[in-house]
Formats: structure tokens, sequence, C-alpha cells
């Protein structure tokens, strides 16, 4: 039996980022099918058309702007399903690019919770949005099954957003890395400090004090095993005096969040931790 709310299709190729938003959608009322790629997702639509799209723009086989083309050559620009853009890139041509080909709305994944994505989406569907339970870190963890056999190496994350923290921990340790994380500045530099990591994943913008402060602390520390931690940058921020900032710091890399996929940022860490060795 259908969901009251309505079918939703997530067509996206981060299996992590499927799991999250569809246990979301349903939490919510919706009913949620998923396809990671473009031509699996059109070929879903054909069989059951559904009453909203969630899109991704880089994908195998078909991108989201070739299925944008492709479903207003079926539907018409009147008649297809609301379609709701998440991609890495917020760039203005691009944005427009989607809009002029159909789609409703637009979503950075860098930038977004999953309760902003419930939003947007019963607010096309004219729906009321009904109060909404959170979704536990445990839960997140637990749909992806991470590997059981022991971690050799440990991540720490420092990031404030808990959407993209929680997307982080869920994939590394899928990846089989060992994961712990901080919300803050203060309690990331104390977990340098006692969890000595191998690597740390360090926003920049932080509560208490921001990731350059983190860093000049973690470089100047007493013990050369701490002042050596090796350190990626990730940030929003992607001014050139930012990034040499960064390096000048004492930054092993620097990554611009809305430029890269959390597969990427996982060959960057295991680049990092190759050139350390």
């Amino acid at each position: 039996m259908a969901h009251k709310k309505g079918k939703i299709i997530i067509i996206e190729d981060e299996e992590i980022l499927i799991d999250i938003l569809k246990r979301k959608l349903e939490t919510d009322g919706f009913e949620v099918q998923t396809a990671q790629d473009g031509e699996e997702g059109l070929k879903i639509i054909e069989n059951n058309t559904p009453d909203l799209i969630l899109l991704d723009i880089v994908m195998p086989k078909m991108n989201g702007y070739e299925v944008l083309g492709a479903l207003k050559e079926k539907f018409g620009s009147d008649k297809m399903p609301p379609v709701i853009i998440i991609s890495n890139s917020g760039q203005p041509v691009e944005i427009d690019k989607a809009m002029n080909l159909g789609a409703r709305d637009y979503i950075i994944k860098a930038q977004f919770t999953p309760e902003e994505v419930i939003g947007k989406v019963n607010k096309l569907r004219g729906l009321t949005s009904q109060p909404e339970a959170k979704v536990s870190e445990q839960a997140v963890k637990a749909a992806a099954a991470p590997k059981p056999k022991k971690a050799e190496v440990k991540i720490l994350v420092v990031e404030d957003d808990q959407f993209l923290r929680d997307l982080l921990t869920t994939k590394l340790q899928k990846e089989n890395f060992e994961v712990v994380s901080a919300i803050d500045g203060p309690g990331g530099l104390e977990k340098v400090f006692s969890e000595n990591p191998d690597v740390v994943l360090l926003d920049i913008i932080l509560p208490g004090i921001d990731g350059f402060e983190v860093i000049k602390k973690v470089r100047s520390h007493s013990s050369m095993d701490v002042a050596r931690t090796p350190v990626i940058l990730l940030s929003n921020l992607g001014q050139e005096a930012d990034i040499e900032k960064g390096r000048s710091l004492g930054a092993d890399d620097y990554l611009i969040k809305s430029n890269f996929t959390i597969d990427e940022i996982i060959e960057k860490i295991r680049k990092t931790l190759q050139n350390r060795k």
C-alpha cells in the first residue's frame, strides 16, 4: 500500500547519502525507491511515476542534466514530476542550467541537513511538515554495517555540522577506519592530544577556536609525535589566501567541501597516510 505522503525516487550514486535520505524520508511517511545512476533511475520512473525526484548531477551512465532532459521530453515541462537537484556544486551557471531544464529546487550537499531536505520535499508536495524524529548518530552508523575486523587507522573528524560529521563517520567506518569526532575547536584539540589520531579532518569555521588556531597549536606542540600529526583542512572557504594560510600553518592538504565527494576525501586520507610513511 502506498504511503500517504507520496512516492519519491532518489537518484544518487553516493550509497551512504542514499541510506540516510531514504531512512529520513520513510520515517516522515514517504514511499522511497532508489537508483545509483541516471539510466536505472529513468527505468524506475517509466515503470512507476514518482510524486517527486531527488536527483544528483554527477553520476554514471547518465548525468542529472541528461535525466532532466529525458524527463522533460517524456512528460513535457508542465507535467514532469517535481525535481530537487542534490549536488556538490553551487555554481550559479549550473543552478540556472538545472532550473532551465525543469528542476524546481537545488540543494548543495555540503550545506544541507536531512531536515532541510524534508522541508523542501514537503513544500513542493504542498504538505505541512510534521514534527520530525531526529536520526540518531547510532542509527546512521548502523545503516552502513562497518566491517568487523579491527581498524588499523584512526581518523579524527573535527566538524560542527552534524549531518556532514555523521556522513564522514559512517563512510570512514565502512572503509574500516576507526573514527573519533569532535564538534568544536577546543574539543578537537583535546582529542588530538588524547586519541593520537593517524589523520585529522579539520573544519576551519568552528565554535570556540577555529581550525587555523587548532593546527597552529598542534604544530607547535612539544611532543614531536603530536606536532607531526597529519591534518587535512576541510572547509567552505575557497579563497586563495585561506588555502595559503592553511598550508603555511602546516596543513597536509586543503579541501573545499563543495568540490569533493566523500570517496575523494577518503582517497586524500589514503594519500596523506602514504606520504607520511
